[in-house]
């Protein structure tokens, strides 16, 4: 398990030798490296509405003390990249022109220096999963009370949080959903009492290799909290076995011990996200 976050005023000492080099290259390389983040239980607390998400009172400051130090801050979420700025604050703030949002698992993007927004029409699939979507809830009944459908443009998922049993709703709904997933040709990714139906072949990992050969970064830090931030660990593992060094960040939750167990750093939450971001700008000149 990675360390856990000093105080408010001190970077972490990561727990592996691995994260030790990353956090001393990100130190000695700020403008080479890359700082990427996800939204949901990273930036913003985990709420039983996800309309109701934002980020943390504190992270813009953050964000905009460290962007300019670094090559650049990529916040790579499941959410359409428009819904991710809006609910972060991102838009039109001095300092951020560092910031690219990479949304849809980097199938859209929008960039802070420009406000430029590039989006995709979503697959074929998904119109038709999301017409289909309530009728599987039907069927599930009782077991699956409670669970909502959340529409994110190029992808839907359904989220238990808010059921009357969130884990049994969760369980019940699996195999259905994974049915009429494969039926459209898309898969479903798990998460924190939500289930993901998305196209395949997008995920952080390979939104964020994409973006670290873009910038060319000899650095990366990865933060994240869910069973989705898995492919962007493994991302940054394979960087670091290929000569990129990097760190990886759990923002710390019991209800994913799979992020706590590879992380080089642990802290408390999107809280302790903003720690670990405002101490690392003060470290960086």
């Amino acid at each position: 398990m990675g360390s856990h976050e000093s105080d408010a005023n001190h970077l972490p000492t990561p727990v592996t030798e691995a994260g030790r080099l990353g956090l001393d290259t990100l130190l000695a390389k700020p403008r080479s490296s890359v700082i990427a983040l996800d939204f949901d239980g990273t930036l913003a607390p985990i709420v039983p509405d996800p309309e109701r998400a934002r980020a943390h009172p504190d992270a813009v400051r953050a964000l905009t003390a460290l962007a300019p130090k670094v090559a650049s801050i990529a916040v790579i979420t499941g959410r359409p990249a428009e819904v991710a700025v809006r609910y972060g604050g991102f838009g039109g703030v001095a300092g951020l022109e560092h910031l690219v949002v990479l949304g849809q698992y980097g199938a859209e993007r929008w960039d802070a220096a420009s406000g430029k927004l590039t989006a995709p029409e979503p697959p074929a699939g998904i119109a038709a999963v999301r017409a289909e979507l309530p009728g599987v809830l039907a069927a599930a009944g009782s077991s699956a009370e409670g669970a909502w459908i959340e529409d994110k443009g190029r992808a839907v998922a359904v989220h238990t949080r808010r059921a009357v049993a969130p884990q049994s709703a969760f369980e019940a709904l699996r195999a259905p959903l994974t049915d009429l997933a494969t039926r459209h040709a898309l898969i479903v990714e798990p998460g924190r009492y939500v289930l993901e139906l998305r196209p395949p072949g997008v995920d952080k990992g390979v939104a964020l290799r994409e973006y670290v050969r873009e910038v060319g970064a000899e650095c990366v830090l990865y933060a994240g909290d869910d069973l989705g931030d898995l492919p962007a660990y493994a991302a940054v593992e394979s960087l670091r076995a290929s000569g990129t060094p990097g760190l990886l960040v759990c923002s710390g939750s019991d209800e994913v011990p799979e992020l706590r167990e590879r992380a080089d750093v642990v802290v408390d939450g999107p809280a302790g996200v903003v720690r670990l971001l405002s101490a690392a700008a003060g470290s960086l000149r």
